[in-house]
């Protein structure tokens, strides 16, 4: 009683608010840790995450009660002065508790979904509202989802009210507008400390979390509101780089020498080669979405998702080790189209006005009619302002179809090929098409018309074992080889097949497991995030090749160019994989969350962190030999190198390869 007569009514219901926000942020720390953490880390090893997890935590506490006490330093303001201020508060305290339980909750859907604590990335989503609610609604339990929501909101609301009535009960005798000011001052003072940082000589900020010096122990230590509002500052390009500095590593590489260019320029003019076909061959460049290699035929899964497809890779030129920068489609078509791999954190370079402008070698196939064709709205992720820089592209979309869509992604995959080669066996004229699909994703909908395509059955257990989190998944990924099939068993009635030349990748590939097929790499440094199957296919022009050495996604438009009898003028990173002179086999990778960058070779992985002081350096073959410690720093004192120089030239080149 003395202690309630003695403290504010206003300060006691903070001090209950203030913990029961504090239990919501230590069981979603919690939760992190039962669900997503490695079996390589110990539970008591994550003691200083869950010490600067508090600090972080009380910051956002502070945040959310410092209004209470300010205002309440005015009586009328008091949430105990009157029954409409006691609603007042507590409304603002509902829509609080909605903002932190759907910000935990789009966090934990990030880190099952790319194992990274939410960010600002998340506001690409809010730049497309049309496909992705379509796209959340028609793949998840939404209406239960918002039930749930809401019954936590008002369970939590009803909480608040009930202390509320608490504290009041408790203090029958003192006077609602007894004031003790110095009350609310010493709280505003502790508030305020709490947001400095508690217990910290400097201001608390976004990066003391990597000082942790483990991905998963700085996330853990992050929350979803600090990691968010950090990130934002991230989403404008930087215009800092040392791309001048790494010059010399990235003129070994792209073998510049040979060109005899001026200083400090990436531009060389390409002349045909003796292999250079003396027709001008259609392409037909085939972007499909996931297409993980781990989970193909051609990796030797024994679920034999694309039996087609894998027949065609032993008739064409099939690269089995092809790499994608990073994971996400609109980076996976701005990497293809260009040839520089999407380093901008935070925001896709398709989305940012500085960086969408970009040359691209596609405009150096002069007389080709250019097409390109997606199922859905190119402006989802403003494709369209990426596909706007391929000179006289005639671009098919939704709302130019005679399928039907399916889904929020548009017509259907098999209607997009079908209705594309419609178009295309109409050209009088050498043709450069490109195809984008898209339903290998969520809502993972299989067309009822389609019922020829025969759905297997497989048990959980085996499907996991093999990296497909559940049937719908597998489902789709071997709708998508049949899609495929469909697609050529009609382009090969079509006099223009015999003189194209189809090239088939992936857009990025898919986290998942991938022990039973591949090293420890592609699931434990997520290798399977980025690899894809890449197939040259042209059974009248190409010989049938198996391919081994390590190649990225940004070598296919070199690629495709220097098979034509006309040059081309190549201003980026990507490489011709059929020059003979090419140099070392390596991919570059970025994964922009957690500030990984690397190259993959025909060996090892190597990738260093940009916020933390952390490399690693791990094979990538079953039979790759050990390593000499002295071998090793030799080995990761030269992939750094050129990780440092890939990484900084494609900053450079993102904000200087200008379409003109």
């Amino acid at each position: 009683m003395l202690i309630s007569w003695r403290v504010p009514k206003t300060i006691q219901w903070l001090v209950k608010l203030f913990f029961i926000y504090l239990f919501i942020f230590t069981a979603f720390r919690i939760a992190t840790v039962i669900f997503f953490k490695p079996a390589s880390i110990s539970v008591f090893e994550l003691g200083p995450s869950f010490w600067l997890g508090l600090k972080y935590d009380l910051r956002w506490i502070a945040l959310i009660l410092s209004p209470i006490a300010l205002f309440s330093l005015y009586t009328r303001l008091s949430p105990f002065y009157s029954e409409r201020s006691k609603r007042r508060w507590t409304l603002y305290l509902g829509i609080i508790t909605l903002l932190v339980l759907f910000f935990y909750g789009a966090d934990f859907g990030q880190f099952a979904y790319i194992n990274a604590r939410l960010n600002a990335d998340a506001l690409i989503f809010a730049e497309d509202p049309r496909e992705s609610l379509q796209m959340v609604w028609q793949s998840y339990p939404v209406v239960w989802i918002l039930i749930g929501l809401a019954g936590a909101v008002l369970m939590m609301t009803w909480m608040f009210r009930r202390m509320h009535v608490d504290v009041e009960e408790k203090n029958l005798n003192i006077h609602k507008f007894t004031y003790r000011r110095r009350w609310h001052g010493a709280a505003l003072l502790l508030l305020g400390w709490f947001i400095y940082g508690f217990l910290t000589l400097k201001p608390l900020d976004f990066f003391r979390a990597f000082n942790l010096n483990d991905e998963f122990k700085s996330n853990l230590a992050l929350n979803p509101l600090q990691n968010f509002f950090t990130t934002l500052r991230f989403r404008k390009p930087d215009h800092t780089n040392n791309a001048r500095e790494y010059y010399p590593v990235i003129s070994r590489f792209l073998n510049l020498d040979k060109y005899n260019l001026p200083a400090q320029s990436y531009s060389r003019m390409i002349q045909p080669g003796k292999r250079a076909f003396e027709t001008q061959p259609n392409v037909v460049l085939v972007i499909c979405e996931s297409f993980s290699m781990y989970k193909s035929s051609m990796s030797g899964n024994p679920l034999n998702s694309t039996p087609y497809f894998d027949s065609m890779c032993r008739q064409g030129i099939f690269f089995e080790r092809c790499f994608t920068p990073t994971f996400g489609t609109a980076r996976g078509i701005f990497a293809t189209i260009t040839g520089i791999p999407d380093v901008q954190l935070s925001k896709f370079a398709t989305r940012n006005e500085e960086s969408v402008n970009q040359r691209t070698i596609i405009n150096d196939f002069d007389g080709y009619e250019k097409f390109y064709f997606i199922g859905g709205r190119s402006q989802f992720n403003n494709f369209g302002g990426l596909i706007a820089n391929i000179n006289g592209v005639q671009l098919y979309e939704e709302g130019k179809y005679k399928s039907e869509n399916i889904n929020v992604w548009g017509i259907s995959d098999k209607n997009l090929f079908l209705e594309a080669d419609e178009v295309l066996a109409k050209q009088q004229k050498p043709f450069f098409a490109i195809i984008q699909t898209a339903d290998n994703h969520r809502p993972f909908n299989i067309p009822a018309e389609d019922s020829d395509f025969v759905k297997r059955t497989i048990d959980a257990d085996t499907l996991q074992k093999y990296g497909f989190e559940s049937l719908k998944e597998y489902q789709a990924f071997a709708y998508s080889d049949y899609c495929i099939r469909k697609f050529m068993e009609q382009a090969k009635t079509q006099p223009y097949f015999s003189n194209t030349i189809f090239v088939f990748t992936g857009d990025h590939g898919v986290e998942g497991n991938a022990d039973a097929i591949y090293p420890r790499a592609w699931t434990e440094q997520r290798l399977s995030d980025e690899h894809v199957p890449l197939l040259f296919y042209a059974p009248g022009l190409l010989p049938a090749q198996l391919r081994k050495e390590t190649v990225s996604q940004i070598d296919i438009l070199p690629s495709i160019a220097g098979m034509l009898q006309q040059p081309y003028l190549n201003s980026t990173l990507g490489r011709d994989l059929f020059d003979k002179d090419k140099k070392e086999n390596a991919a570059f990778i970025i994964y922009h969350a957690p500030g990984w960058i690397g190259v993959v070779t025909d060996d090892y992985f190597y990738r260093k962190n940009i916020r933390i002081k952390k490399e690693e350096l791990v094979p990538v073959r079953f039979d790759t030999p050990a390593l000499t410690p002295q071998q090793q720093d030799s080995v990761k004192k030269q992939l750094s190198e050129l990780t440092s120089a890939i990484y900084e030239t494609s900053r450079w080149m993102l904000l200087n390869n200008k379409n003109k």
